[in-house]
């Protein structure tokens, strides 16, 4: 238990670091900054396959400077049994390589923010490596610490592989994507095929000098045998 402990606490630490080291970076250097703003409004939040909730709100902000790159990400769904989500991703891209950590937190009456401790957070840590091809993508992402544990107690180390393809068909920018679970985790209790997904993208004009980022998906999970069917538009 007490080495479990001082790894929580040597985990945020870490983050704490990470975070002054990012903040400060950006103080000095404002006008290398960039910062970005917007928000998604979804017809239903399906995540990896997983249906987390109905009509939802997005939002998000970014800030970035050379590779390095701090987002807020939120949603928050129209019904009280929609997940209500705040996550915390520090990135790192360079070229065609990308590594990232992400804090997931939930939020209901009984998660607490601020509380860490290893069999107590609700706080979820994953990784994330990946490598855009330019013709397709790849991705892996582990949850390494927080609360991702088996029915027997022993960590999970939950993990998401995904292989995406981009391409253009009638004006539109489509995507298609492959994603799978390697061993028993959150998304499936054996290795499985948890998503399969195709979306296309427009920006749909409004007046000659207003457009609106719209975006259409269909999304299966064999395993769990769901097909789902999202619509969304950007600000």
């Amino acid at each position: 238990m007490k080495q479990k402990q001082i790894k929580v606490k040597l985990l945020r630490k870490v983050m704490t670091l990470l975070l002054v080291f990012f903040v400060s970076t950006m103080a000095n250097a404002q006008s290398e900054t960039e910062v970005s703003v917007g928000a998604d409004i979804v017809s239903g939040y399906i995540w990896r396959g997983i249906d987390l909730g109905g009509i939802s709100v997005q939002p998000g902000i970014t800030v970035s400077r050379s590779g390095l790159s701090l987002t807020a990400w939120g949603s928050v769904g129209l019904e009280s049994k929609d997940a209500k989500e705040f996550d915390l991703t520090l990135g790192y891209t360079v070229g065609g390589f990308s590594a990232a950590v992400t804090d997931y937190w939930f939020n209901t009456p009984d998660n607490s923010y601020f509380k860490y401790a290893a069999h107590s957070t609700v706080h979820i840590y994953e990784a994330t490596l990946g490598y855009d091809f330019g013709i397709f993508s790849l991705s892996w992402n582990t949850n390494f610490a927080g609360s991702d544990y088996k029915e027997n107690g022993k960590r999970a180390y939950s993990s998401y592989a995904e292989a995406a393809v981009p391409f253009k068909l009638g004006g539109y920018d489509f995507s298609a994507e492959v994603g799978i679970t390697p061993w028993d985790g959150a998304y499936a209790n054996k290795f499985v095929l948890t998503n399969i997904g195709i979306g296309a993208s427009k920006e749909i004009k409004v007046t000659d000098s207003f457009t609106i980022p719209a975006f259409a998906k269909v999304i299966a999970n064999p395993y769990a045998e769901h097909v789902y069917f999202v619509f969304g538009v950007s600000f």
